[in-house]
């Protein structure tokens, strides 16, 4: 068990490979994964940035995820297949019910990146962490969307995972190296292995970007 995300980040931190700080971006999935991933950029050196994703959740069941969508350039969308199948779910209505998650993506990237624009990460290693992976439907979205972007070299590192959905990722993904610290068995909710697993707020959050925040031109999220 961690005793919070500081101490999960500076686990991680000792666990990453030697590193261009020149060559790397840390990439942090708001809003639990961005204290862990500032540990990591100012234990490396690097710059942090952060990836816009939200679950879909499932109508009437939102923990269950149904997708999740990403809004960089262009919108895009990460279906579970199997949920969307079971329930009769085509990816037209999948997509309505994205349309409140994309809002609230937009109001993210405004409060947070203050007009910035997104870090590039063509040619560098990233390194996309966050503070736990349970189904693996919002990292998926997100590894998805950054491979997309042209990284040279794609880490994923987060403290705590299923094994299986870690595998998974490995194999959908186009995950260069994996770095997770716990992978137990079996496996509850991403909070049951913190002592201390508050909510991150929007101000965090902002705080920890603002080193980043000397780029120009209109945010177009990672």
């Amino acid at each position: 068990m961690f005793q919070d995300r500081t101490d999960a980040g500076r686990q991680l931190l000792a666990r990453m490979p030697a590193l261009d700080p020149a060559e790397t971006v840390v990439v942090a999935l708001p809003r639990g994964g961005v204290p862990i991933g500032e540990i990591i950029a100012e234990g490396l050196g690097a710059p942090l940035d952060i990836v816009f994703v939200r679950k879909v959740g499932f109508p009437g069941h939102r923990e269950l995820a149904l997708a999740a969508v990403t809004n960089g350039a262009e919108p895009g969308l990460v279906v579970n297949e199997d949920i969307a199948r079971s329930a009769g779910l085509n990816r037209d209505r999948i997509w309505e019910l994205a349309q409140p998650e994309l809002r609230e993506i937009a109001r993210r990237r405004d409060s947070y990146l203050g007009g910035r624009a997104a870090l590039p990460v063509r040619g560098k290693t990233v390194i996309v962490v966050d503070d736990g992976i349970a189904t693996g439907a919002t990292m998926r979205a997100s590894l998805q969307h950054l491979r997309s972007r042209g990284p040279s070299r794609l880490i994923l590192a987060v403290p705590v995972a299923p094994e299986d959905t870690l595998a998974e990722l490995e194999e959908s993904a186009g995950i260069d190296e994996v770095i997770c610290l716990k992978t137990p068995e079996p496996f509850y909710a991403v909070g049951a292995y913190y002592r201390k697993f508050d909510q991150v707020s929007d101000d965090a959050v902002t705080t920890a970007l603002a080193p980043a925040s000397t780029g120009s031109g209109p945010a177009s999220g990672p």
